[in-house]
């Protein structure tokens, strides 16, 4: 296990230090209009999941989900999978349980809600709302029930990915959770998303498309039944260009549905999977951000084609820059991002750009998922796809809590650093950088988020960036500006850990160091600046990958 965390620090190492540079844009202009008319902000980057449904009731799944709540102005959802399955609720790499459907000797259903109400409470208690997946079957519905568990971590080939030899009964476990979640957790039908399968396109269904939009009926009537209001949506698949995909859709717009024999299913959301592909090239790690984007594009076309789906939310319920959340580093050098800041700007980058494609396709984007969260029993820094490594936080996860603080109107931001987005969709970053921002104003106060993203992890100098506010009237002769960064030596505890010799198991001393190192770092607090014509102007250097959050108030 040592191996991997080496790995991770020598992949790394590599691309820092004996790779080409990446080509050094020059200064960079970015105009802020916080007078214009803005329209609300949608926190499409509130969404997070993992495969390991378990994990949520270690303490560090608790621990961070309470922080990506505290984290965000907006509600967090989370998605798991493996709720409905048969088993013992242990906790384990790509698997999990709840067994809470098994059957009597006469065949009659048996719920027990226990492991899966401590998953809720969890999740609800920590101030995250479920993004519920209703999935996979249970031992008990299962037309193939033995062998029921995957023969190894890496395949999927258990019975629980199976339809259910009685849809009927299917329904009917929908419906009896459904009931008892309207009991316990009375915001559920208001406040929680649910969605059938995962990647039914996959191994995870061994059924065929037809058989998937029979259970999608069955489940649908089932839920709606109890919790007409619920927002239940599919077919998550892992391509939104797949023909899977569009035969979903077709059979939702004007399909004919398996229990009323009327035309089309009630849809309330749309959901599919978009991962751009990482590579080790020329010594380096390159990411795939123009790939990632012409998935999300594809999805969009795809439900933008039936006029019946006209408004309908999607939900992009993963998008990743690679395919493998359990993965770590050892299995695939490419994997050194995440540990990296570029991890975060690649999500800060995604996030915006996918707004604009859903804005420019004229559909309504709720929400991008990312695949990430812990993995308790690896060790540190192991190179997993995720947010935080024994509760000591990643420079993803800093990421995330400068996304968390925008709010309100979103504003028009003009950069000279920022690509054509036709240019990044046939190029990707693969040649200058590109430096951009994303802005909110939230009553008087002026929040702007700005990132430096390149595909290519190679060293490059900083860029200069002058940052021109034009402020509301409410703002007389001062502007107060408070400056946040996350970057190679602000908000990495990863570059701290790599200095501390990489220890497999930290001492106290090097965890509290960990532990200051790992939070974004206020380059400003409370730092007074001119309006000269209503503008506020600053200037600073961000470094490649870095991200600075400049928010701006009245003076007092």
């Amino acid at each position: 296990m040592r191996r991997s965390v080496l790995v991770s620090v020598l992949v790394w190492s590599l691309g820092a230090c004996s790779a080409p540079e990446a080509p050094t844009a020059p200064g960079v202009a970015i105009e802020v209009d916080a007078t214009a008319p803005g329209r609300a902000l949608e926190p499409v980057w509130s969404y997070f999941g993992y495969d390991e449904a378990n994990y949520t009731t270690t303490a560090e799944g608790k621990e961070l989900l309470g922080v990506l709540a505290a984290s965000s102005s907006a509600p967090v959802y989370t998605r798991t999978h493996f709720l409905f399955n048969s088993g013992d609720g242990r906790a384990a790499l790509k698997w999990g349980s709840t067994n809470m459907y098994t059957e009597d000797e006469s065949g009659a259903a048996v719920y027990d809600y226990t492991l899966l109400d401590q998953i809720m409470d969890a999740t609800v208690e920590s101030g995250a709302r479920p993004f519920f997946e209703l999935g996979f079957m249970p031992k008990a519905l299962s037309t193939r029930p033995e062998p029921y568990e995957n023969s190894s971590t890496y395949t999927l080939d258990g019975g629980s990915f199976y339809p259910p030899r009685d849809y009927g009964k299917w329904g009917a476990l929908v419906g009896a959770w459904a009931e008892h979640a309207k009991q316990r957790y009375p915001e559920a039908e208001k406040t929680w998303q649910w969605e059938l399968w995962n990647e039914p396109d996959l191994p995870y269904w061994e059924g065929t498309p037809e058989e998937y939009n029979q259970l999608y009926d069955y489940t649908e009537a089932a839920l709606h039944a109890v919790l007409p209001e619920a927002p239940l949506g599919g077919p998550a698949v892992a391509g939104g260009g797949s023909l899977f995909f569009r035969k979903f859709l077709e059979h939702c717009a004007v399909g004919t549905n398996a229990l009323t024999g009327k035309t089309g299913t009630r849809l309330d959301l749309v959901s599919f999977h978009a991962k751009g592909g990482v590579s080790v090239k020329d010594g380096h790690v390159q990411l795939g951000l123009g790939n990632q984007l012409r998935l999300h594009r594809a999805g969009f076309q795809a439900v933008k084609a039936w006029p019946q789906l006209e408004g309908t939310p999607i939900v992009i319920s993963e998008a990743d820059p690679d395919g493998c959340a359990a993965c770590p580093v050892s299995l695939k050098a490419a994997n050194a991002y995440r540990t990296s800041p570029a991890y975060g700007a690649y999500v800060a980058a995604m996030m915006k750009r996918s707004l604009q494609l859903a804005e420019q396709e004229g559909v309504s984007l709720r929400g991008v998922l990312t695949w990430a969260f812990t993995f308790p029993e690896a060790p540190y820094f192991a190179g997993y796809r995720e947010l935080s490594s024994h509760g000591v936080h990643l420079p993803v996860l800093n990421a995330f809590k400068l996304l968390g603080a925008l709010r309100g109107a979103q504003l028009p931001v003009v950069s000279s650093g920022a690509l054509p987005l036709e240019e990044i969709l046939i190029k990707s970053v693969r040649e200058e950088a590109e430096v951009d921002g994303i802005a909110a104003l939230d009553g008087d106060v002026v929040r702007i988020l700005v990132w430096n993203y390149h595909d290519d992890l190679v060293p490059a100098e900083p860029v200069r960036v002058t940052l021109r506010v034009q402020l509301p009237s409410a703002y007389a002769a001062r502007a107060q500006i408070t400056h946040t960064r996350v970057d190679a030596e602000h908000g990495d505890a990863f570059a701290t850990w790599a200095k501390q010799g990489s220890p497999e198991t930290p001492s106290a001393s090097q965890l509290d160091e960990l532990h200051q190192a790992m939070q974004p770092v206020e380059l400003e607090a409370g730092r007074l600046v001119e309006v000269v014509g209503g503008r506020a102007t600053l200037s600073f250097e961000l470094p490649r990958f870095g991200l600075s959050l400049v928010e701006l108030a009245p003076a007092p």
